[in-house]
């Protein structure tokens, strides 16, 4: 391929640029640019400066557009038409595929496997080349012709007495009158019922409540050679009655089976002809019966609704129930206790296993309740019990009633599957004497070394049906190890992952589709990467455009800015201070001006920090013998009163340790949280913090009328305040009155949202401003109270750093707006619909919320990769945040990839040294200073370039 520079950019469109002229969406200011094609650019800036208005709502949402424009006007009628993002017009643009972070789906059936496809096809191979055991005797099943079941009777059983049965029934209840009637239609006189042989006499029929099997007498045999045409008959016969299975009876009683199909020849057993939809876990065909392909059930049982078996009913005992109130639950328990000569005051452990019974489950008996409307009478009713009245209540109710039945349910692994999610037939087929439940948990670095020279360890029949399947499935393999996703394995579901890992699962499928002349746009595709992977993106982008590809990337990743062949800075601030084209250019060219992101890339700037580390207060809190997923019996010390940081390549066990361990234990501690953490030995430590508080990226509401006001909960103390105006007094409007969720102040036309959605027949459903309020959620009397001279929707619409100065003498609200400026969130406003955050400005609305709260220099917090979305200034803003933090007193403990963070850190804990198997190890611990003389791992190496 020739580079870039001799390799023209103008491709079989004829056109060499995508001319982006007069782009107005969000806080665009009308500008115009143009992106040489076939090349990979990279779009940066500050936070909120405009880069995904430009990337996103501009170029590919036009993209998209007039690709649906070209479907017909009925298939339109179906997706509807997208909105025309806010531009003058685009020339030269390609189809366009978005590869974005928040696309990732919460369901627990998708997978790793699922979504690459890998596992379709191991499905496929399983179904066709697989080799099946019993599970009953773990012997090999074997499929027989006709022919070779009548050589074997010939062969091993010459001169024996022989009865050849047809199974009828298996294994079933029933009386079968009728199916002895028509047996004796049929011309058979006898049958098998339950190992005894018996003559079918008028009006036969069994106990209809026992098990029964019943196999058809077909013939009595001596088998000799001479005989073989009159015995192929039987045999013939026994099998089209037996459904392409027989049975062979001797003398003393001994049976032997025979099939078409696979069967155990010791047992009997025998399993249906293998499809690739028996390997599925979506499927009724392959999934386990008892958790329906999940791998985990969830259980309500007795401890879980009874934790404290001291307590008596009337104090809460039953969680559920809580204390006493006067309804009807209670008086039926009353009841049922009474029975057992005890009352609701009888601690729990004092009441007997029946009576318990009675309550968790339910009896068939009455239970007589005095009733309150007519005294002296009664009401009777069955009672259902607690617990099955709750599983009940879990398949039928509310979301919020779910929500509430999640305190006591447990999380268990499968009995039945033991977490490998398919049924027991389907785990008996294997190849290489591997099942394929246990080929989805090896990781896909491991896969890979199976799957290579798999031709040597397989039969000549097996190779030829496997040979297309197994090439398609290294090719997708390898493109999972070229974006650095060896640690992976396939049954890992897909709502597990981190933005940026489901965002390179998609994009090593985009590579396997090997399309030409697309426009690639991505969003932050390095997030949750080490250095060390970050070679492996890069090469997969550049590869992406060596095929005829223009690519597109948002970014904020030093190196990445560096290796593209087109930088464009958006800025110079961020929100209504952004929104212009700061700097453009080859990397070479743009290192020359004057931009910021250009002075932090040539090192005119750095991100400062302390040369002094802090030692921290002595103390520390130490987590002995983590094992869980891929930790090796590890033991991690956190000095406290410090700043400490956890690093490690991608998949080495950072969140294993720190979110399914360390942080569920301290969280039980605190909280008494339910979630159980994974296996550890003991921990030492937790007299010397008093709370812990975790920040993780998952989004803060997914409504529009979720926003940064009413999370950070800063609208309560802004209601409160309107609520307090002599004109709110005077009308007697209380704090309600200003909430845009309930009635009475709201607009009772968009219900307060200050859109409508408006449903058009064959067109999009539209979201117009709402034309009573014109969009600001209140009705006319509620704008009237105000606050130096801003209406409660004036308040809503301001910026956070309007906000700042308009509510200076207001220490209980600025304290909360000022900490959203502080880590550099000035630019949204105060009311912004949660929906349209990015991943980053959620987490730091949620860290601007902990940090709010009052400290008490004995906080853990616990961040997880907060530096996502952010540029180099923010970055420097969030680390003066976190070390005021730590000065106060608290420690502070961030996973985290990114240099500048890892160098301003106190304390580094390396986990590694590789991913998956092959991590799971502290590798190196100690300063910055101390880690990057360490020769172990890759982080050092790294850190000693940026020391």
């Amino acid at each position: 391929m020739p580079s870039s520079s001799s390799r023209k950019n103008i491709d079989y469109s004829g056109h060499e640029f995508i001319e982006v002229i007069g782009a107005r969406e969000h806080n665009l200011k009308n500008i115009s640019v143009s992106l040489p094609r076939n090349q990979f650019i990279v779009i940066t800036g500050i936070s909120g400066s405009g880069k995904s208005s430009l990337a996103f709502d501009t170029i590919y949402a036009e993209g998209q557009r007039r690709y649906m424009e070209s479907f017909s006007a009925y298939a339109r009628s179906f997706i509807g038409n997208l909105e025309r993002p806010d531009v003058d017009k685009i020339n030269g643009l390609s189809p366009v595929i978005s590869i974005e972070q928040k696309t990732t789906s919460r369901n627990p059936r998708s997978t790793v496997g699922t979504v690459t496809e890998i596992y379709d096809f191991m499905r496929l191979l399983f179904a066709r080349a697989g080799e099946a055991f019993s599970y009953l005797s773990g012997d090999k099943m074997v499929r027989q012709s006709e022919d070779q079941i009548l050589d074997t009777i010939i062969n091993n059983f010459g001169g024996k007495k022989l009865t050849l049965l047809a199974p009828a029934i298996k294994g079933r209840k029933g009386h079968y009158r009728e199916l002895f009637v028509q047996i004796r239609k049929q011309g058979y006189l006898k049958v098998r019922v339950d190992g005894v042989v018996q003559d079918i006499v008028a009006k036969m029929q069994l106990d209809r409540f026992k098990i029964h099997d019943i196999e058809i007498v077909i013939d009595r045999i001596v088998p000799e050679a001479k005989d073989r045409h009159r015995i192929g008959q039987s045999v013939n016969t026994a099998l089209k009655e037996g459904k392409g299975v027989m049975m062979l009876m001797e003398e003393n009683g001994q049976v032997h089976h025979f099939s078409k199909f696979l069967m155990d020849p010791k047992t009997g057993l025998s399993y249906d002809e293998p499809a690739p939809n028996n390997f599925s876990f979506n499927s009724p065909y392959g999934a386990c019966p008892t958790c329906t392909g999940l791998g985990i059930v969830e259980e309500i049982t007795e401890d879980s609704i009874i934790p404290d078996k001291n307590l008596s009913i009337s104090r809460g005992g039953i969680l559920p129930l809580g204390e006493y109130r006067d309804i009807w639950i209670f008086k039926k328990v009353e009841a049922i206790l009474k029975r057992y000569n005890l009352t609701l005051t009888s601690p729990i452990k004092d009441i007997p296993k029946e009576a318990m019974k009675i309550l968790l489950y339910g009896d068939d008996l009455p239970v007589a309740v005095p009733s309150v409307k007519i005294p002296g009478t009664e009401w009777t009713t069955k009672f259902d019990g607690i617990i099955s009245f709750l599983k009940k209540m879990k398949d039928e109710s509310s979301e919020n009633v779910k929500k509430w039945m999640d305190d006591f349910t447990l999380t268990k692994v499968c009995p039945e599957c033991h977490g490998a999610r398919l049924k027991k037939e389907s785990l008996h087929f294997k190849i290489d004497n591997k099942n394929i439940s246990e080929l989805s948990e090896l990781n896909v670095d491991a896969l890979q070394k199976w799957f290579n020279g798999l031709e040597n360890r397989i039969n000549e029949k097996q190779q030829i049906i496997a040979a297309e399947i197994l090439k398609e499935i290294r090719k997708r393999i390898g493109f999972l190890l070229d974006v650095g996703l060896d640690y992976l394995h396939l049954n890992r579901p897909l709502r597990t992952l981190s933005g940026g890992e489901a965002q390179r699962i998609r994009l090593a499928t985009q590579i396997g589709t090997q399309l030409v002349g697309v426009l690639y746009i991505l969003d932050e595709p390095s997030i949750g990467l080490h250095a060390r992977d970050n070679v492996k993106l890069i090469k997969a982008l550049k590869d992406l455009r060596d095929l005829g590809n223009s690519v597109i990337v948002v970014e904020h990743d030093k190196d990445m800015m560096l290796e593209c062949d087109y930088l464009i800075d958006v800025g110079p601030g961020a929100g209504r201070h952004g929104g212009n084209i700061v700097a453009e250019g080859p990397p070479k060219e743009f290192l020359k001006n004057k931009s910021t992101t250009a002075k932090y890339l040539s090192g005119e700037i750095a991100i400062n920090y302390k040369k002094q580390r802090r030692k921290g207060s002595g103390q520390k809190l130490t987590l002995h013998g983590a094992s869980g997923n891929n930790l090796k019996n590890v033991t991690l010390e956190i000095p406290l009163g410090s700043f400490t940081c956890i690093t490690g390549v991608s998949g080495s066990g950072k969140s294993t340790l720190i979110h399914e361990t360390l942080f569920p234990i301290l969280n039980q501690h605190f909280f008494n949280s339910r979630t159980e953490p994974l296996p550890y030995k003991k921990i030492d430590g937790l007299k010397l913090i008093d709370k812990v508080i975790e920040v993780d990226q998952s989004p803060i509401g997914r409504t529009p009328r979720s926003s940064p006001a009413t999370y950070t909960s800063v609208f309560t103390d802004i209601r409160d305040l309107f609520a307090q105006m002599p004109e709110a007094k005077i009308r007697g409007y209380k704090t309600g009155r200003f909430s845009f969720n309930v009635k009475g102040g709201r607009c009772e036309t968009c219900e307060g949202a200050g859109l409508r959605l408006i449903e058009m027949e064959f067109l999009p459903d539209v979201y117009v401003p709402c034309e009573t309020c014109k969009g600001k959620r209140y009705n006319r009397e509620t704008l009237e109270v105000r606050f130096k001279g801003k209406s409660i929707s004036d308040v809503l619409n301001m910026t956070v750093e309007e906000a700042v100065t308009f509510f200076e003498n207001q220490p209980k609200i600025l304290r909360k707006i000022e900490t959203l400026n502080e880590v550099g969130l000035g630019y949204i406003s105060l009311g912004q619909h949660a929906t349209t955050l990015s991943g980053g400005e959620a987490q730091r609305v949620k860290l601007a919320t902990e940090l709010s709260k009052r400290d008490t220099g004995q906080t853990l917090y616990i961040l997880d990769e907060p530096t996502t979305g952010l540029h180099f200034q923010d970055i420097s803003h969030l680390l003066d945040v976190l070390q005021k933090l730590v000065d106060k007193g608290n420690t502070v403990l961030v996973i985290e990839h990114n240099m500048d963070v890892i160098k301003s850190a106190d304390h580094i804990v390396d986990l590694g040294p590789e991913g998956g198997a092959g991590g799971g190890r502290i590798i190196a611990t100690g300063t910055p200073e101390e880690v990057a003389k360490n020769p172990a791992g890759y982080t050092g190496k790294f850190l000693k370039m940026e020391l």
